[in-house]
């Protein structure tokens, strides 16, 4: 049975209660899976294979004496030799050297606080393993069946999705994202079109009209909202739009969930909103067949091992999801197509990139970055990121090691800046300045964020810096509130415009843009999430897609929880 960090053990009952290392569960895991893919591996109805249920929904690491035994493996194969571990993770701190690999706690519950590495490198060895056993499911279906095989997943849970998704044919995930929450279901439907690159992606579960447990319940959609998710997830590239669930449950601990039939038969209130999106469906299905999504030509980048060192190293409460949603959140009101990337992903093709709150960046990465800039290419790095190592310390070369060097900045200060009344200048706005911060010296480089008052007057918290044909801008801070959100804005637009970010139609807030590709049009989905009814800006030489009419250029709206597709031929 699984076990907590607290050391309880998980009682049978509900779900995800079994530790998936358990060398037993393994062995009958494995048994079923072949039995289930010997017969049912060759049949026409069958096509495709979901593995297991949301990996990591419920529950983090598992602390029982399996993964204690797998663990101490893990850091053998890792480190070698216990003195490299020692070393890397600082452990004279508190007596906590270790003569041997066996003497390595898992980071359960202690007095204070473990140390950051030991703590980080629990989380990154879950994540493996549970990969690991994915892929060995994997392996035994692709013995008896040809189909492809994905897995529910979603960013929340404890999961390396980059790793995970290696081993599968195509990315899936699950989200009921409320209209108010619009912009995270946006950031799924963006970063799961990219995991597999080419591939479509499915949305694997979403409500009809509401989530709902024994516990709490969701407030339904409006009337129309489902039908502009799915018009957003195909446009985006998803091939399946399902629902969860069919029938509602008569029993269990999911009896409330919104579902297409109640448990006595008949239609929900989200019913008629499933046959919109049907209706929907084989109205875009043309497109969809003869079209695909566009490569954005900016990325921001994602990453699940910056999650884990959040979750290690909060600083003043961060949630990674949270607060990388209200970064991506200034792209969607400035309505400029994004990607969302893997660390792992190749940056051909993109000509500015976004790595924020990433706090430690690869070799491998750095190098990838730094050729991408001297190709010409603009990078824009942080806020907090760079400024930690692999094994979760701090360097002591310079603040932001390889990145710092890289950019050829001088870092002077990192320290927080909220509640210090710090205010910063650039792009013409003045905005508070937060989080846990790093403050430039202004010698090197040109200065385009300078601090104005409080902590760090007069050095620099935006910095640019010429590399090759491209650019490297250092965001040392998050500006807050309004005037902040505004600041972030003006950066955006001002390097957007400077890469020559194709903007050549614009909507109103709360309406989004997706251009896709054929082989004689490009297709730009117009889709309104706000119920408010939103206008698309549209040049010249364009059509009307569903009714083939030749528009002028103008402003043409867009009904609430509608859609439009404009149409340019090559």
């Amino acid at each position: 049975m699984h076990v907590n960090k607290n050391g309880t053990i998980m009682s049978h009952g509900a779900r995800q209660h079994v530790c998936t290392n358990n060398a037993y569960f393994r062995e009958k895991a494995a048994i079923i899976t072949e039995a289930l893919a010997k017969s049912l591996g060759k049949l026409s109805g069958v096509i495709a294979w979901l593995l297991d249920n949301e990996f990591k929904c419920h529950v983090g690491e598992c602390y029982c004496d399996t993964c204690k035994s797998e663990w101490h493996g893990w850091l053998k194969r890792k480190y070698k030799t216990i003195e490299q571990l020692n070393t890397a993770w600082g452990t004279q701190i508190w007596s906590q050297y270790y003569q041997s690999f066996e003497q390595i706690p898992q980071p359960s519950t202690t007095p204070f606080l473990h140390n950051a590495s030991l703590q980080t490198m629990y989380k990154l060895f879950t994540h493996e393993k549970i990969a690991e056993f994915a892929k060995e499911q994997a392996a035994i279906i692709r013995s008896y069946s040809d189909v492809p095989i994905t897995h529910n997943a979603t960013v929340f849970f404890d999961l390396d999705q980059a790793l995970l998704f290696e081993n599968l044919d195509f990315a899936s995930f699950d989200t009921y994202a409320v209209k108010e929450n619009a912009s995270s279901y946006f950031m799924l439907c963006d970063l799961y079109r990219n995991i597999k690159k080419d591939t479509p992606f499915w949305l694997m579960e979403t409500s009809t009209s509401f989530s709902a447990s024994l516990e709490r319940y969701a407030a339904p959609h409006p009337d129309g909202y489902l039908q502009a998710e799915a018009v957003y997830a195909y446009a985006a590239g998803a091939e399946g739009f399902c629902y969860w669930l069919w029938r509602q449950q008569r029993t269990g601990c999911e009896i409330t969930h919104g579902s297409v039939i109640s448990a006595w038969g008949k239609p929900t209130i989200g019913y008629q909103n499933v046959l919109e999106v049907e209706r929907v469906r084989k109205e875009l299905e043309p497109l969809l067949l003869s079209s695909k999504p566009m490569q954005a030509e900016v990325a921001i980048c994602y990453s699940d091992r910056a999650k884990a060192y959040f979750q290690t190293e909060p600083f003043n409460g961060i949630q990674y999801k949270q607060i990388l949603t209200g970064f991506y959140e200034r792209f969607i009101s400035l309505g400029i197509y994004r990607d969302i990337i893997m660390e792992q992903a190749e940056l051909d093709g993109y000509k500015l990139l976004f790595t924020p709150f990433i706090p430690y960046l690869s070799d491998e990465y750095i190098q990838k970055a730094k050729a991408f800039v001297e190709n010409g290419g603009i990078w824009i790095a942080g806020p907090l990121t760079g400024g930690r190592s692999g094994e979760h310390a701090i360097h002591t070369d310079c603040a932001l090691g390889e990145l710092e060097k890289l950019a050829e900045v001088d870092t002077l200060f990192t320290n927080p800046l909220d509640g210090t009344n710090t205010f910063g200048e650039a792009f013409g706005i003045t905005a508070e300045l937060g989080l846990w911060s790093t403050i430039f010296d202004t010698k090197k480089g040109e200065n385009i964020g300078v601090i104005k008052e409080g902590l760090g007057a007069g050095y620099s918290f935006i910095k640019e810096t010429k590399r090759g044909r491209g650019k490297i801008v250092m965001l040392g801070s998050l500006p807050l509130g309004e005037q902040g959100e505004k600041m972030i804005e003006a950066l955006i637009l001002h390097y957007a415009k400077e890469a020559a970010i194709n903007r050549e139609m614009e909507t109103t807030s709360g309406t989004v843009l997706i251009p896709r590709i054929g082989e004689d049009a490009t297709y730009w989905v117009a889709v309104n999430m706000n119920g408010k009814a939103g206008e698309i800006t549209v040049p010249e030489n364009r059509m009307e897609w569903r009714s083939n009419k030749k528009l002028v250029s103008g402003t043409y709206e867009i009904p609430p929880f509608d859609y439009r597709v404009i149409k340019y031929d090559f």
